[in-house]
């Protein structure tokens, strides 16, 4: 068994981490590791996920989501042509800190006989391309946040000087 692990402080709600998370058609709009996903976020639902790690070809995999808690942690599973060659448990976990203030975590665990044929070329490359996203995934929450406080703002305000 071998892990990647990334994760990173976002000021923004567990709910819009999770939106932005779940919301895979916008994925190639922000996301630069997996920039294209499709399927149904729902436990037993196959999707279909381009992932682009960086300095390397694409790769498409086939995964079905293993766990969706909304808000805390989505979770999938996916499997290099037979079980037990080259599997992968992607997880990602959004952690609250307090209202507007989550940690989010990206793990991969690999299994399977071809793990140290390919840890080598992949497990850097795979890391990287977690920061990245994860980097990006804080940029599009935190400014979600920024808009949703400003409006409630703006808001308060037309009320009280109405």
């Amino acid at each position: 068994m071998k892990e990647i692990h990334a994760e990173i402080e976002i000021h923004a709600s567990a709910e819009q981490v999770w939106n932005l998370l779940t919301d895979v058609e916008c994925f190639i709009e922000w996301n630069p590791f997996i920039w294209r996903a499709s399927g149904t976020i729902k436990c037993g639902e196959r999707l279909t996920v381009e992932m682009r790690p960086p300095n390397s070809k694409a790769m498409t995999l086939r995964p079905t989501v293993s766990k969706a808690e909304p808000n805390r942690e989505l979770r999938w599973l996916s499997q290099f042509f037979l079980p037990n060659l080259l599997d992968r448990e992607h997880t990602f976990t959004i952690e609250s800190q307090g209202t507007h203030h989550v940690r989010f975590v990206q793990r991969e665990i690999y299994t399977g006989l071809l793990v140290p044929l390919f840890w080598s070329r992949i497990s850097n490359k795979i890391r990287r391309g977690f920061k990245a996203m994860n980097m990006m995934l804080k940029s599009q929450a935190e400014n979600a946040a920024l808009a949703s406080r400003s409006k409630r703002t703006s808001a308060r305000l037309q009320l009280a000087c109405a």
